[in-house]
């Protein structure tokens, strides 16, 4: 069996050693009953002895998700199916990144210690996680990931609004054009979404539509709310709805138009341009690869 290209320590710029010639990843999983599960690693292992995620070294035709998850099937005995991506945090430390991809069950899972590697496998409440010895990596980055663990982005899409910010013939067919952007949209829970050079999220998707586009339907990854009156009305209903119901989430509104930006922002939510969408959207398209996704 070939070694995986991956496998192999590296020093970044700062003259630390760290495992992974392409980089790492590993998956902070919660589960809402249990907590986050924690890795006790092996004495022999780097930083042996201190507790961590599963995950390891991602290979060279490896998104962070696929090698997160991977290692916590091969380490925990944790199946790709049973877990759903929520956000990924990336920390360059200078020409070597790690990649903490936070994730949520989907199913009931056990953790199994599947090799040498760990000692243990343990669900741990999210509020005795700083008690541990934790790795002095996962340790630093316990603040900034703690206030994340099942946070959701949603991302609550002003149609009108998005199509009409490219003179690409979209009024010759309205309906048409919503449905493209919907279809386009449809990717996004999949691929994930770059919104910060350190942050991507799996979005769940809204997409309001108005006046000719109301007919639009809903597809698996596209929730799709038809404005009964004005469509800026109906997405800032819709926000305050979300509020409502979980507030923890983070709600971001994209559209291009300053009063709606402002009334979603008194509702609680962040807003996004339709070029930022549309630029990400494309990306996706033209086949280039996140490492974070």
């Amino acid at each position: 069996m070939l070694r995986p290209d991956g496998d192999g320590f590296v020093e970044c710029l700062d003259g630390h050693r760290h495992w992974g010639r392409f980089g790492a990843a590993g998956l902070l999983l919660s589960d809402p009953e249990r907590g986050v599960l924690l890795q006790h690693r092996a004495w022999w292992t780097h930083h042996g002895g201190t507790w961590a995620l599963p995950g390891g070294a991602v290979n060279s035709d490896e998104t962070a998700w696929a090698a997160a998850t991977r290692e916590a099937d091969e380490e925990a005995d944790i199946p790709g199916d049973a877990v759903r991506p929520l956000s990924s945090w990336t920390v360059d430390h200078g020409g070597w990144t790690y990649t903490t991809l936070l994730a949520q069950t989907v199913r009931p899972v056990e953790a199994t210690v599947m090799n040498a590697e760990s000692d243990e496998l343990r669900w741990v409440p999210v509020d005795e996680v700083a008690d541990y010895k934790l790795h002095q990596d996962f340790a630093l980055a316990w603040p900034e990931l703690l206030p994340e663990l099942g946070r959701e982005l949603i991302l609550v899409v002003d149609g009108a609004n998005v199509v009409g910010s490219r003179p690409d013939g979209w009024w010759r067919d309205r309906p048409g054009a919503a449905r493209r952007l919907r279809d386009q949209l449809a990717g996004l829970p999949r691929q994930g979404l770059a919104l910060t050079g350190e942050w991507s999220w799996w979005p769940r998707v809204v997409l309001v539509v108005e006046g000719q586009a109301r007919e639009t339907e809903p597809v698996a990854d596209v929730e799709v709310i038809s404005a009964t009156r004005d469509g800026d009305s109906t997405i800032v209903d819709t926000v305050r709805s979300l509020r409502t119901k979980r507030p923890q989430d983070r709600i971001t509104v994209v559209t291009a138009d300053r009063e709606l930006r402002e009334r979603v922002t008194a509702e609680g939510a962040t807003h996004l341009g339709p070029n930022t969408l549309l630029g990400a959207l494309e990306q996706h398209q033209g086949g280039s690869s996140n490492n974070n996704g």
